[in-house]
């Protein structure tokens, strides 16, 4: 039985982006096992403390992950 987790900064994410996040993750586990493996695909996402995440050794609170969410995105051609 698969067992997927995704980790979200507490805060940032609402009911109904989390439910969006679990079943994209069940329809990329079935895309690549087959759809016999729906039944048994478990999915969780774990909120993590807003400070106890970090990149690259910095801590990142529910403030910065909005604000990152929020810049405009530079394109790669």
């Amino acid at each position: 039985m698969p067992v997927l987790n995704g980790k979200v900064v507490e805060g940032v994410f609402s009911s109904e982006p989390k439910a969006r996040i679990l079943s994209t993750l069940t329809d990329a586990m079935i895309e690549i096992e087959g759809e016999a493996m729906r039944p048994v695909t478990w999915a969780a996402i774990e909120e993590v403390k807003s400070g106890h995440f970090a990149i690259g050794g910095k801590p990142l609170t529910t403030a910065d992950v909005k604000a990152m969410a929020a810049a405009p995105h530079v394109k790669s051609a």
